[in-house]
């Protein structure tokens, strides 16, 4: 009788055994792969970025030396400028276009599928296509000012792509074009979940529809603007493949960005090393915009 017991009783602790592990297992995979293939090349990108590779990587650390080259080369020095032109337009227009999007799509209009989908999209596009197809939309022997000029307005000037002062301004264009949409998304599911009880009460007690919105809604959906702003800051940040079908970075370095430097150091220039530091002060980017505002969130919560 005990050995008939004990099967069953040893079969339970084996099933609540692999229930307990069988999570973790599966996981396990894709969690070695993340921190091998993510955190490990940030500490190996980190430590590349301390010695004088070139061509190869190598190990012989010479401390700060390639970081003060970096805030000593001019290109990097435009970079940084541009990317911080670049970033605050494109996340500031986004948010604004992705916001008034949203809230015209929340008032219930007939269609509302097919204009949802035509906003969306640009996001279905690789930074490639929309690069190349602004590059030709944009280009002033075929794009917008020949059409205008063809019209008769012969004095039509739009020639930012070909002007070193006014190039940055077409990524930020093309830029906006492609996110906008999915911007416009993250608000409209936000604004979808909000409890309609609370904007019914305000409008009962007579409150205009501008100030349900201002003072109502919006402070509501800060977890989405807190999203929207990290994802839009990391698009902006990473942007390699926008700059290089669009401008290359040119006319000159006026288009330039960290990424491209980065690039373009790491693996055409031979200095493993300068594009190592360039990489950990793109992170260092990421982390200034993230760090702080993690910790204003988490801070109001408690």
């Amino acid at each position: 009788m005990d050995r008939a017991f004990s099967k069953p009783k040893a079969g339970v602790r084996l099933s609540n055994r692999l229930q307990k592990w069988l999570p973790q297992l599966v996981m396990a995979p894709t969690m070695l792969v993340t921190v091998v293939c993510i955190y490990g090349y940030i500490l190996w990108t980190a430590a590349l970025s301390f010695t004088n590779a070139r061509f190869l990587p190598a190990f012989n650390f010479t401390g700060t030396i390639q970081y003060e080259k970096l805030l000593e080369n001019d290109r990097w020095l435009t970079s940084s400028l541009n990317l911080a032109i670049f970033g605050l337009l494109f996340i500031v227009i986004s948010l604004g276009l992705g916001v008034l999007l949203a809230i015209f799509l929340d008032q219930n209009i007939r269609q509302e599928g097919a204009i949802r989908t035509i906003y969306l999209y640009p996001m279905a596009l690789s930074f490639i296509v929309t690069g190349t197809a602004w590059k030709w939309i944009l280009n002033p022997g075929l794009g917008i000012q020949k059409m205008v000029r063809d019209w008769g307005f012969d004095d039509f000037t739009f020639d930012w792509l070909v002007d070193a002062e006014m190039s940055i301004y077409t990524l930020v264009i093309a830029a906006v074009w492609q996110s906008s949409g999915f911007v416009m998304a993250m608000f409209l599911a936000g604004l979808r979940g909000i409890d309609d009880s609370i904007i019914k009460a305000a409008k009962m007690d007579g409150a205009p529809l501008t100030t349900i919105y201002l003072k109502i809604i919006l402070p509501c959906l800060r977890p989405v603007f807190f999203s929207a702003v990290i994802i839009t800051s990391h698009i902006a940040i990473k942007s390699f493949d926008l700059v290089t079908a669009l401008t290359s970075g040119g006319p000159g370095y006026s288009s330039d960005l960290p990424a491209l430097f980065m690039y373009a150091h790491s693996f055409t220039r031979g200095q493993v090393a300068l594009g190592a530091a360039s990489a950990m002060m793109m992170l260092a980017g990421i982390l200034a915009i993230l760090v702080p505002y993690l910790y204003s969130e988490l801070r109001d919560k408690k």
